[in-house]
């Protein structure tokens, strides 16, 4: 499915130092969808950094809108905070 993404996310995406394959790795297969409301949705992926840490990654998407627009997206370590059990 094509995203859009807004300038606040890219603005955020680079001032965080995320590489964008890794956003767009999540955008396309995420390990888990997680709806906020009827039209907010979070996608979210953990990646281990070249240091061997392992992170979340978490993009915001407003899913209500066409195409669906990246709101903004964070990494975290605070994985077990986020993540849901399956």
């Amino acid at each position: 499915m094509p995203y859009a993404i807004s300038r606040h996310a890219l603005e955020e995406i680079v001032r965080r130092g995320i590489p964008r394959a890794e956003v767009e790795s999540v955008l396309a297969s995420p390990e888990q969808r997680i709806s906020q409301s009827p039209e907010v949705e979070i996608l979210q992926s953990r990646f281990k950094t070249t240091g061997g840490k392992m992170l979340l990654l978490r993009v915001v998407v407003a899913s209500g809108k066409e195409p669906p627009v990246v709101i903004t997206a964070y990494r975290t370590s605070k994985i077990e905070k986020y993540w849901r059990p399956e």
